[in-house]
């Protein structure tokens, strides 16, 4: 069974999110699952002390954490620490930046008008 948009992932079928993307030793790794021009899905694993300095999206971004927990500055708002089973949403264009102290796993959808 094939989709239009999803790929890289089983169709019809129950799945868990933070057993599709595996950790690696100093890296970042992601699996690319929607690319489109207006919606991106990612998942992401980062090893303990990997980070992503800050940047800016085009959409509006929503983190998922899928394991462990991640801290997240949005502009110049104080860090936030997001734990396992909770998101936080960044707005377009404003920069941000994830800093993994222990190792964790994320779903990254970003959506454009």
């Amino acid at each position: 069974m094939n989709g239009k948009f999803f790929k890289n992932i089983e169709f019809a079928k129950a799945l868990a999110l933070k057993e599709d993307v595996k950790y690696a030793q100093g890296q970042v790794v992601s699996k690319t699952l929607v690319q489109t021009e207006n919606v991106n899905i990612t998942l992401f694993s980062f090893d303990k002390g990997e980070e992503i300095s800050s940047h800016s999206a085009p959409g509006d971004a929503l983190v998922y954490v899928s394991e462990g927990e991640v801290i997240i500055t949005i502009g110049d708002n104080s860090p936030v620490i997001v734990t396992e089973g909770n998101f936080i949403v960044m707005p377009a264009n404003i920069p941000h930046a994830l800093e993994a102290k222990d190792k964790f796993k994320m779903m990254l959808i970003v959506v454009k008008g």
